[in-house]
């Protein structure tokens, strides 16, 4: 008798139908003797729905409000799943991030974890119970709700894997594993049977939306295996786990993100401290930067450029002109029209050539490169947007990732 965290996104839960039949999926592994806790995302576009109606209310809600409002999708879908259980012979209860014990900072819309106090949850459990959790969020210690930001009920369910030593924590999601890239911009895109939890948070954090990266990023840090599949089929999905023999790979995926911006703060005083000083501010303001690149230095003046998420272009802009004239700036700005491709694979540890490879097949493509970072196993460039797709498919063609051994 296995425990298993099973954790089905918005596209699982859009109808009371696609309900059903995911009640019926849980109750088939419950019979089987696991012991279920199910981590629930809201049901379809429920997400944005709310956030429309915030739009046609208020000018700016406040974040804590907005907390309020978001974490009530997920517990529509959460009492609507326990009720199908319910009717179907086998007693479920349904419980909110907070009565699961899910404890964050006080940091709204992007809060993290700092506890995990799942007794209650337990206590359900030994019951005999399948307990159905919102995904998404959790409460503060002083009981104020929060939320995990986007993608964060894939964090609740590694999370509650951790807290209750479960034997896998599997997400259900509407495709079928992890792929070498996106299958609807590389139609021979190849479904990966392994990938390493490195590479996995690499991908994650380089656009592939299939897990937030913090939830691969926590199931690194507590060990945590994931095995993501598909919830409308029985397939064998993708496990994310170590294994011998996994650099033999050189490159696992191509990732991609429409989803960012480049700000440039042009001639900034080349002098100590500036940086500090620019990337202070937006830090203080929550913004994280990605790419960041820094031309040399004429005249005792320097262009800084990076990235930021585009919903953080506005913020991020009205920083960087607030203290524009203390790092002696000329001027800032912006450029929304850009996205990031990114290689990824442990094997680019110990395989020379493989920046060359993907700079060949950029230029043979005629695809401009703007900005470049590395990682030891991760190179990512950032393009035009309208290059994205035709970048995604030259580097996939170049790796020949739809090649199987």
């Amino acid at each position: 008798m296995a425990l298993v965290v099973q954790k089905y996104g918005g596209s699982s839960v859009a109808t009371p139908e696609l309900i059903c039949r995911v009640a019926e999926r849980v109750l088939e592994r419950h019979r089987q003797g696991d012991r279920m806790v199910v981590v629930v995302s809201a049901m379809g576009d429920s997400t944005d729905h709310l956030k429309l109606l915030a739009e046609k209310v208020s000018r700016a809600p406040a974040k804590r409000e907005m907390d309020m409002l978001m974490a009530s999708g997920e517990r529509i879908a959460m009492s609507l799943l326990a009720m199908a259980i319910t009717d179907m012979g086998v007693e479920a209860v349904s419980m909110t991030g907070g009565q699961s014990g899910i404890i964050t900072d006080r940091v709204h819309q992007s809060a993290r974890i700092t506890e995990l106090k799942p007794a209650r949850l337990l206590k359900e459990l030994n019951r005999g119970r399948i307990v159905i959790v919102a995904g998404f969020q959790g409460i503060t210690d002083d009981e104020e709700e929060t939320t995990l930001g986007r993608g964060g009920s894939n964090l609740t369910a590694v999370a509650l894997a951790y807290a209750l030593n479960a034997d896998v924590c599997e997400m259900n999601t509407d495709v079928d594993g992890i792929y070498t890239a996106d299958p609807r911009i590389v139609p021979n895109a190849r479904k990966l049977d392994l990938i390493s939890p490195d590479e996995m948070l690499e991908l994650a954090s380089s656009g592939a939306r299939v897990l937030q990266s913090r939830s691969v990023e926590f199931a690194k840090k507590s060990g945590v295996t994931i095995a993501v599949r598909s919830s409308f089929n029985d397939h064998p999905g993708t496990l994310i786990k170590e294994m011998e023999g996994m650099e033999e790979v050189v490159v696992r995926g191509i990732a991609h993100d429409e989803s960012e911006a480049k700000i440039t703060v042009r001639q900034v005083s080349d002098r100590p401290g500036i940086a500090a000083l620019l990337f202070g501010a937006l830090a203080e303001h929550h913004i994280n930067v990605d790419m960041i690149l820094q031309n040399t230095s004429e005249q005792g003046a320097t262009d800084v450029s990076f990235t930021v998420k585009e919903d953080d272009l506005g913020k991020a802009l009205e920083v960087c002109q607030n203290i524009k004239q203390e790092v002696g700036a000329a001027e800032v700005l912006a450029d929304s029209d850009i996205a990031k491709v990114s290689i990824v694979g442990v094997g680019m540890r110990s395989h020379p050539g493989v920046a060359a490879t993907a700079f060949r097949a950029l230029s043979e493509a005629k695809i401009n490169i703007e900005m470049i970072s590395t990682s030891e196993i991760k190179i990512g460039c950032v393009v035009a947007r309208r290059d994205c797709d035709n970048a995604v498919r030259a580097l996939h063609a170049a790796f020949e990732l739809d090649r199987v051994d």
